[in-house]
């Protein structure tokens, strides 16, 4: 995505392309109805728990290790083979997010290179930065063309500015450009899928559309898939505004099956099944 040029809030102008208001408007009905459950009254904790755990094996699920949810409550070592750590590293990544809102708003770039951290959990010396010239990117759902570390460097620094500067669209909106642009530039050397996951769920808690972190957005992602996820993608990647709106669309219909899932947790707790 493009930062620069005479719109002083390109986020916002992004809120008016044909169909994202209806994209933003049915996503708010479905978090309405999870944040308005009797259940979530009392017992929201546990929701938050189970949801970010949901989230965790999601956002897994879409980086290759796509395990059942009775398979990651039961285990207790990722350490073992590449699906294992990745199961890890994105349980690890849940863990973090509701700690880093508060810097997100002012260093985006440091969260990043901290979720990063906190993914790859080595001391190797491509761990916590953006990736330099001739280093490979592992990340097995994206096969876009990668941009240059140049590329990469100029296009954080406007989504950072874009960040901090704030604005007037909605979270959805935004969330979905920060997921969006991760994706595209796959900034570090390993990650790149579940930190822009991450950063889009510390966005959707932050901008306060899911506060008690709720609405896992990974579930919805891989719940409809890696075929229209990355179909998605392309149309972010093109810049047109229908396949930006239609990313955007992807990725309000995502939080809203995420809010689905979440209602049917409440359910079986209010019915003593769960």
């Amino acid at each position: 995505m493009s930062t620069t040029g005479a719109t002083a809030d390109p986020l916002a102008t992004l809120g008016t392309l044909p169909g994202v208001a209806e994209s933003v408007e049915s996503m708010r009905k479905s978090v309405d109805r999870v944040y308005g459950h009797r259940v979530m009254r009392r017992r929201s904790n546990e929701i938050t728990a189970e949801a970010a755990l949901r989230g965790a094996r999601g956002s897994a699920a879409l980086s290759g290790a796509d395990w059942a949810l009775e398979e990651v409550r039961r285990r207790t070592d990722f350490s073992g083979d590449a699906e294992a750590r990745t199961m890890g590293a994105a349980l690890r990544l849940t863990a973090e997010a509701g700690q880093l809102l508060s810097i997100w708003r002012q260093s985006p770039l440091r969260v990043l290179a901290r979720l990063h951290l906190v993914a790859a959990a080595s001391d190797e010396d491509v761990v916590g930065r953006p990736r330099q010239q001739g280093e490979p990117v592992d990340e097995p759902l994206v096969e876009l063309p990668l941009p240059s570390p140049a590329e990469v460097s100029g296009r954080l620094d406007g989504l950072s500015d874009l960040i901090i500067a704030g604005g007037s669209a909605p979270a959805l909106v935004t969330a979905a450009v920060v997921h969006g642009e991760l994706l595209a530039l796959r900034p570090f050397t390993s990650h790149n899928g579940l930190i822009a996951r991450t950063a889009e769920r510390i966005v959707l808690i932050g901008g306060g559309l899911d506060p008690k972190s709720v609405c896992p957005a990974e579930v919805g992602h891989a719940d409809l898939g890696r075929a229209a996820f990355l179909a998605a993608l392309d149309g972010y990647v093109s810049g047109t505004p229908e396949g930006m709106a239609a990313w955007i669309a992807h990725c309000g219909r995502a939080v809203e099956l995420g809010a689905r899932e979440s209602t049917a947790v409440c359910e079986a707790l209010q019915r003593g099944a769960a």
